[in-house]
């Protein structure tokens, strides 16, 4: 009996291991050489460049309109978008006809075609969600249906010592939900209370005292009589449709259901009705030219009981070797809240093995199924894989494409972990829906979308659906037009309408090529991570971290993700000198520590222990922190499994290669005691965030400043002081800096070298982001790969130009460079012209406010001359404008100023976008998060006019345009604010 037990508990890992394993060839290789082309970084892809999420009010759409609407995404420098049936701020839906023109439709489909048309010229890409709204549902299936989603209600009633119970079976202590006119009995039992058991929420029973009665219910009815001791509770359990339609219906007509996410015949609800109703051949044909995804959003299955199928007891039994009716007291729920509980020792177990046998189930039918199809249509599958209580992270290595969410994701290790899985996987792609926050619509900035976003990109996220693009209008839409969030219960919503109802969609270009290349650099090669911490419940969206690593590691510049027990069983998981997954992530070190779900208990499965043994049997560094010499199974044991976990243990504490710590302090000695060291070091702790790429001819790291999670405080601080990277790849080494904002490339002047580390001076403005690329001499084509650099200079800094190693200062004086050779120079810098500070500025205003009709915008100008900067809510005139400023004003330079001299210009703060234009010429892009312009090259001897063109929200405008609306949300500061600088500087090459 034990051993047949344990070989059924292996049916699910079996199961959900085949579904990652099929996965592994279904995406892009990651392993790529970085092309020594410039356009490799200054111009990316359309695959790599951010898309929008697309919001249609369903079917009621014009083609011609859904045309315009691709164009202006294509100009706008965004590589796609993904359609998607979203209204929640039409209140009355009949003005959407959804008879006529809802999801599905003709008129929808119309629609599409047209999008995945124009898509197909512009070289975009173009992704379908799989039903409306969310979650996944389509028409016709109804709440009875056996496709439909289904829950597992309860009903109770309490019995005193000998007391019986004489009557119709108790009831759901819930009505169902509309539409659902059928309930099947599944059990009814009987168990002792015993208060020892229970808990704040929860009654506590005797597990032993279990009974079932279900067969002795007769048309209904029950009598039974209790026994003579103690208080008795009587439960029932009635299976049943959800009643659960997509969010912010109906969308179609009929009207659609969600479907059992986890059943074959769910699926098989959704596939059908695509085969059957939707993908004619020009679709077909079309989804397969466009080459785009199906998007499943997260997985927010709302029921009064229990998220239920009825294959569960025949799963649970098949994965654990016992019945799951005894068990079920400790896993019903009532509007989430558990209801009963046993010991808590055997409670933490029946709900692990409840959820781990849902998890297979889902994984299985939902996750591969999908994926299996889209692929079957030359598509792949995008997916948030969370919302139930499933492994996460073994459904990201299913997935194609796994996504994240910066509105519900509370930390980076939420990232982390789908990052884990995608890694292990050998996928490429780890997908974010950006930049939603609540209540801000219409008052979102760019730079607080940057700052949102930088912290995630180092986290593993390298694909960006920004939330979002909303069609033009429905019938009722106020100005500016349809947005998909906003009304949203009476205030403004959380989803932003960005297209060219902004008026910083004259800018964002800028952001959209930034965006492109930073996911450009880390969707290259393969990613890298120091240590793989091993999670044995998988879930993500918590914000739960890893002992050690998120609060102590990552300042130190640690980097980890996390895995689940299945990613053990893929092909990748291998050792090889020292390295799991070598030709993959390659963490140097496991970790692991009890599970943070069920009370940090030490727990680890005995399938999971042996593949850790093996592992480290390989040669691979393991942690263990707790008291795993006294482990526990996280899952109701077999006869003796327990024992054997311990004998397993044993053998693997022993390993030279393996160290125990109780102290979550002692896990940086154990890693330094193991040989183990980060690929990124800096001497303090710091804000600075980073990710690593490796290649064959480079190692890329992004390193911005940004912090773990949206909502920490206080803000972070700008930082300066020194980074130690390490280059994986042979050879020899030469820093490069790689610009985001610019698209440059430029060798890096002032560093040291000791072997494989570079350390270099790293300084960074909160959410700012550096890009350095360690490769061989003259990977970007430079003039500069084989000379000598600098390695120390007190000069402020030093760089490389077309005549060779430079310095640059704000000062005139005598400085010394001392070289990588051993040689040091000195440097004479005689003279440098003195900062200006601009006295007065005109600003032409094109203000906007609503104009005719829903979709029109009145541009009308105004002209101040301002002695000083002040935000457009303090200028009289502009207190409530919204669009376009631009700042003009002229600055004198001496008749002595030569090409030897650069400049900086100091924008200050600014809000939101901005552009800076000298004498006429435009100038790089500007640094949203460090808004200094470099325009030295622009200047000449004399006056210079400087124009900085300022594009702000429409947030102070829709205050006053629709106070209904809008009027609660204090006017906000946008425009130029400074204080702005000119700072010359001279520039000489070393030893001139």
């Amino acid at each position: 009996m034990p051993e047949n037990a344990l070989s059924r508990r292996t049916v699910l890992a079996i199961g959900l291991t085949a579904g990652v394993v099929a996965a592994v060839g279904a995406g892009p290789t990651a392993l790529a050489s970085t092309p020594a082309a410039a356009d490799w970084f200054t111009d990316p892809t359309a695959a790599r460049r951010p898309k929008f999420r697309w919001w249609w009010p369903d079917g009621l759409v014009d083609p011609d309109e859904i045309a315009r609407e691709i164009d202006s995404i294509a100009d706008a420098g965004f590589g796609g978008a993904e359609i998607a049936a979203v209204h929640h701020s039409v209140k009355d839906k009949s003005v959407l006809d959804t008879a006529h023109h809802g999801w599905g439709s003709r008129p929808w489909r119309d629609g599409v075609e047209a999008a995945l048309r124009r898509a197909v010229r512009r070289g975009l890409t173009l992704d379908l969600t799989l039903g409306p709204s969310w979650p996944v549902a389509v028409p016709g299936v109804t709440p009875d249906d056996a496709a439909a989603a289904q829950e597992l209600a309860h009903g109770r009633a309490q019995l005193a010592a000998g007391a019986t119970f004489e009557g119709p079976v108790p009831p759901p202590v819930h009505a169902p939900a509309s539409g659902v006119t059928r309930q099947r009995l599944l059990a009814v039992q009987a168990a002792r209370t015993e208060p020892a058991n229970s808990t704040r929420k929860e009654t506590g029973l005797d597990p032993a005292s279990v009974r079932d009665l279900t067969a002795t219910v007769t048309d209904g009815t029950l009598t039974w009589t209790a026994p003579e001791e103690g208080d008795w509770v009587l439960i029932s359990y009635w299976q049943r449709g959800s009643g659960q339609q997509p969010e912010s219906g109906p969308h179609s007509a009929p009207a659609a259901h969600v479907v059992d996410h986890l059943s074959a015949r769910g699926t098989d609800a959704v596939t059908g009705f695509w085969e059957r109703q939707l993908l004619t051949p020009s679709l077909r044909a079309l989804l397969r030219a466009a080459g785009g995804a199906f998007f499943e959003d997260s997985v927010e299955l709302e029921t009064d009981g229990l998220t239920w199928t009825p294959a569960l007891p025949e799963a649970f039994e098949q994965h654990t070797g016992r019945p799951l009716l005894p068990f079920l007291p400790a896993v019903i729920l009532d509007n989430g809240n558990q209801v009963f509980a046993f010991d808590a020792q055997l409670t933490r177990q029946i709900r692990h093995d409840f959820w781990e046998t849902v998890s297979g189930l889902f994984n299985r039918h939902h996750v591969r199924a999908l994926r299996d199809w889209a692929h079957a249509l030359g598509m792949s599958l995008r997916a948030q894989p969370y919302g139930l209580q499933t492994d996460a992270i073994a459904s990201a290595a299913v997935l194609d494409i796994p996504e994240g969410e910066s509105l519900g994701f509370k930390n980076l290790d939420d990232y982390r972990c789908l990052a884990g899985g995608r890694d292990m996987a050998g996928h490429t792609v780890l997908s974010c829906e950006a930049g939603a926050y609540n209540g801000s619509a219409y008052s979102t900035t760019w730079d607080r979308f940057l700052r949102t976003m930088g912290g995630a990109y180092a986290a593993g996220v390298n694909q960006t659906v920004v939330h979002g693009f909303s069609y033009a209008t429905v019938p009722g839409a106020a100005w500016p037009g349809f947005a998909a969030f906003s009304p949203y219960n009476g205030g403004p919503g959380y989803g932003e309408s960005w297209g060219p109802r902004q008026p910083t969609w004259r800018h964002v270009n800028d952001i959209a090529d930034y965006l492109g290349r930073v996911h450009t650099v880390l969707q290259s090669g393969t990613a890298r991570a120091d240590v793989a911490v091993l999670r044995q419940t998988g879930y993500t969206a918590t914000g739960i971290g890893a002992s050690w690593f998120t609060a102590t590691g990552v300042p130190l510049g640690w980097t980890h993700q996390f895995l689940s027990g299945p990613l053990l069983d893929l092909p990748n998981a291998t050792v090889s000198r020292g390295r799991l997954a070598p030709d993959g992530p390659a963490y140097k070190a496991l970790f692991v520590e009890g599970d943070f779900f069920y009370g940090s208990t030490p727990t680890l499965a005995l399938r999971d222990a042996r593949r850790v043994l093996r592992l480290a049997e390989a040669g691979l560094p393991v942690v263990l922190f707790g008291a795993f010499d006294q482990a526990l199974t996280p899952g109701v044991p077999d006869e003796d499994e327990t024992d054997r976990l311990r004998e397993v243990l044993g053998r693997l504490l022993a390993l030279p290669t393996v160290v125990r710590v109780t102290d979550k302090a002692a896990v940086g000695d154990a890693l330094a005691r193991l040989g183990v060291t980060a690929d990124v070091r800096h001497a303090t702790a710091s804000t600075l965030l980073n990710a690593h790429r490796a290649t064959r001819d480079a190692d890329l790291y992004y390193l911005c400043n940004g912090k773990h999670a949206e909502t920490v405080k206080p803000a972070v601080a700008a930082i300066d002081h020194d980074v130690t990277l390490r280059r994986t790849r042979g050879g020899a080494t030469v820093p490069y800096l790689l610009d985001p904002w610019t698209g440059e490339a430029a060798r890096i002047a002032r560093y040291t070298q000791d072997g494989d580390d570079v350390t270099l001076r790293v300084t960074l403005q909160p959410g700012q982001v550096r890009i350095v690329a360690l490769g061989r001499p003259g990977l970007f084509a430079d003039r500069n790969g084989n000379h000598p650099h600098a390695v120390a200079t007190d000069a402020a800094e030093a760089l490389f130009t077309d005549r060779g190693l430079a310095i640059r200062t704000t000062a005139p004086g005598t400085y010394t460079t001392r070289l990588s050779t051993g040689r040091t120079v000195t440097t004479v810098v005689p003279s440098v012209p003195e900062p200006v500070t601009p006295g007065r500025w005109l600003l032409e205003v094109e203000d906007w406010s609503p104009g005719s009709g829903p979709t029109l915008t009145e541009h009308v100008r105004r002209t101040v001359t301002l002695d000083a900067l002040l935000p457009w809510s303090r200028i009289p005139d502009l207190a409530d404008s919204a669009g376009i400023g631009r700042y003009r004003t002229t600055v004198e330079l001496p008749a002595d100023w030569t090409s030897s001299y650069d400049a900086r210009l100091e924008l200050g703060q600014v809000s939101d976008t901005a552009r800076v234009t000298v004498n006429g010429t435009r100038a790089a892009p500007v640094d949203r998060l460090n808004p200094v312009a470099e325009i030295g090259a622009l200047l000449r001897p004399g006056p210079n006019v400087i124009e900085v063109e300022v594009a702000t929200p429409l947030v102070n405008r829709l205050r006053v345009a629709q106070p209904a609306v809008f009027g609660a949300v204090a006017r906000q500061d946008h425009g130029l604010m400074g204080p702005v600088r000119l700072v010359p500087y001279a520039r000489r090459v070393v030893g001139s």
